[in-house]
């Protein structure tokens, strides 16, 4: 703070009695001299010691909220040193613990296009989404009129085909009687013939029976010969049974008319579409009345989709920096978005072969664990989910 008059005039006083009866001039120069020299800075004298007393307090403040009492120091000292050694002994790791979080879409393991074999109208239809179907359930009923008859045509080329082959290989009791009836009557005109030949022989040689009798005998008998042996020859025939090649292709044709008939009697049958597996009905993708044909593109081909939701998996793609953590037959637990208090066992069941370039990620399927009674009721296909992954045991 600044000095007061009258200190200045006292310490005025004090200079003039040490320099003894000076001017009055001298002695109004000096006191203004020593008011100047006197004069304080207008600002270190003035805030510099109340900054100083302000950091001294701010500091005991300090030291005396962090230095605790003598008797609550030695309790926490030893709360100190416990939590240390339990640091020390204590895993690094968990078992159990969640090592990755992703989320995925529930699909399901085998989804089924259910298209019949055959073309055709849709006569009728027992198709509905959400409906569960056992195997073999029929599912719809196509037209059957051009396969009832092909199958009707197969039939009768295979009951010609039968009775050709069943009259080459019987031997006919009647046949070979006849054969033989001839047979005997041509063996016993050659004898006759056979006689008058001889006859007209000797004849001839007493010159009593002319040239031209004589060679009408002879033909005659000759002609009976060879129509003796031919009659042998056919009941060797008839006896014996036609020839093997014949046999043979008739027994060929027999059996082309039996795969044609299985060929009609499959499309027939295939005009009745049936569940292939047990399993919901996902979509539906056709009516009565729509033409079905599984082998043209520009026709609808199939008539619903359908799986068992029961057996669901959870598609996922794990990033490339965080596919170490995954491994197969890794433990997880599943949660629906639409249902995120329901919790779900899972395993890792594969991880695919090839990663996707554009994500930088590789997919992963785990495969979920739906309860009987759960199955299509909390998960559905195509339902966003997060998968927790799990350490390893």
């Amino acid at each position: 703070m600044n000095e007061s008059v009258p200190q200045t005039l006292v310490r005025a006083a004090e200079l003039a009695g040490r320099n003894g009866q000076g001017s009055l001039s001298d002695r109004v120069r000096s006191l203004r001299l020593e008011e100047r020299a006197e004069r304080p800075g207008p600002s270190r004298r003035t805030w510099l010691p109340w900054f100083l007393c302000a950091v001294m307090a701010a500091i005991a403040a300090i030291q005396s909220l962090r230095t605790p009492s003598p008797a609550e120091s030695e309790p926490a000292r030893v709360e100190a040193t416990a939590n240390v050694s339990t640091a020390a002994t204590a895993p690094q790791a968990t078992v159990g613990e969640v090592v990755l979080e992703s989320k995925g879409y529930i699909v399901p393991t085998h989804q089924v296009q259910v298209s019949p074999r055959v073309s055709g109208m849709v006569e009728r239809l027992y198709i509905e989404e959400g409906k569960r179907v056992q195997r073999g359930d029929i599912l719809a009923e196509l037209e059957k009129v051009d396969y009832q008859a092909d199958v009707d045509r197969a039939k009768a080329a295979l009951a010609a085909a039968r009775q050709r082959l069943n009259e080459l290989v019987r031997n006919h009791p009647d046949e070979i009687n006849q054969v033989k009836a001839e047979l005997e009557e041509a063996e016993a005109q050659r004898e006759q013939l056979y006689l008058e030949w001889k006859r007209n022989v000797n004849l001839r040689t007493g010159n009593a029976l002319a040239a031209r009798e004589y060679e009408q005998a002879y033909s005659a008998y000759k002609a009976m010969d060879r129509r003796v042996e031919r009659l042998r020859l056919a009941l060797k025939l008839v006896a014996e049974g036609p020839r093997l090649d014949r046999i043979a292709a008739a027994k060929a044709e027999v059996e082309q008319a039996e795969a044609e008939l299985v060929k009609a009697q499959w499309r027939l049958d295939n005009c009745t579409v049936r569940a292939p597996l047990t399993g919901t009905i996902l979509t539906k993708k056709a009516e009565e009345g729509n033409i079905v044909n599984p082998i043209a593109f520009n026709v609808s081909a199939s008539l619903c989709d359908m799986a068992d939701l029961s057996d669901l998996e959870v598609d996922l793609t794990i990033q490339e920096r965080d596919i170490a953590k995954v491994f197969k037959g890794q433990r997880c637990r599943v949660r629906a978005e639409a249902f995120p208090e329901r919790t779900y066992e899972g395993v890792v069941s594969r991880l695919m072969p090839i990663a996707d370039r554009a994500k930088g990620a590789i997919p992963v399927r785990v495969k979920v664990t739906v309860p009987r009674e759960e199955e299509g009721v909390y998960l559905k296909p195509e339902m966003g989910a997060v998968v927790s992954f799990l350490r390893r045991e």
